[in-house]
């Protein structure tokens, strides 16, 4: 829809956590991460 990459994906580190980012066709710049420890985390700050 218009979208190009700004930031290729990129790993950082060994623990899976990677970033990317696209600049819209309005010139915002969108970024997403994963991180695949998320759901314990998440999981861990619920039993706190």
């Amino acid at each position: 829809m218009g979208a190009r990459e700004y930031q290729p994906p990129t790993r950082w580190g060994d623990a899976g956590f990677a970033t990317a980012s696209v600049v819209d066709p309005f010139g915002n710049i969108l970024g997403i991460m994963y991180n695949p420890h998320y759901l314990e985390i998440l999981e861990a700050l619920k039993g706190a």
